[in-house]
């Protein structure tokens, strides 16, 4: 995998919580299709489960090139596990930028997706690989894409369930433009984020352990085991 898409899975979520063993993106009513789930349009409006976008400059050996993206994950509901991360891409030297998505599972990969910011244009983008807790989606747009994001207020993204319903994923841009024109995060602030991450995702994963022994009536296993 290059170096942008593993350095998108290095960011703050994104990798952590598709290899972790704890639940990775929630899956929300009408994400999915559970029995009787309504066949309209299902409209989800996330939250930021990150105090701040967060930017990651590093060198793509491979490519020969200087890139960063710009990164943040989002939940439906405060306090709960993120249901979708966005990154966006900026390569140094390339017109060319990328918007890319971890998106939930349980979601129709071939119509792909589409966005739009605000109230403009539609941009569409295609699903390019699946793990078993999320799936990677992206869409290589121009410069004046990304102009509009750093100025918008809400991204709305459209992507399809196993019912064929639409699902509209509202993301909230705020802050999006400063941090994309600002510095990138501190390495050693970066590998501290993600150790915090890490010892949260262990804690939810040992409390949805011991949460399914109790339902099933089995005691919980001692901490740590």
């Amino acid at each position: 995998m290059s170096m942008s898409s593993s350095r998108f899975g290095a960011a703050l979520v994104a990798s952590a919580l598709i290899f972790s063993s704890a639940p990775a993106f929630a899956q929300q009513p009408g994400v999915g299709a559970p029995a009787g789930m309504p066949q309209g349009p299902v409209k989800v409006d996330l939250i930021p489960t990150q105090a701040t976008w967060t930017k990651v400059c590093g060198r793509d050996n491979a490519a020969n090139k200087d890139i960063c993206y710009t990164t943040r994950d989002f939940s439906a509901q405060k306090d709960q596990a993120p249901v979708l991360a966005l990154a966006v891409y900026d390569v140094k030297g390339d017109d060319t930028r990328i918007v890319r998505l971890l998106m939930p599972v349980g979601l129709m990969l071939r119509p792909g997706f589409r966005f739009a910011i605000d109230k403009g244009p539609v941009t569409e983008g295609a699903f390019e690989i699946c793990f078993p807790n999320g799936c990677f989606a992206e869409a290589k747009v121009k410069s004046n894409v990304v102009d509009a994001a750093k100025k918008g207020q809400t991204m709305t993204v459209v992507v399809k369930n196993q019912a064929n319903a639409e699902v509209i994923f509202n993301v909230p841009l705020e802050g999006f433009g400063k941090a994309f024109d600002g510095p990138a995060v501190d390495p050693k602030v970066l590998a501290e984020q993600q150790k915090k991450l890490q010892e949260e995702l262990q804690k939810r994963a040992t409390e949805e352990r011991q949460k399914l022994q109790q339902q099933g009536g089995a005691p919980a296993a001692p901490a740590g085991k």
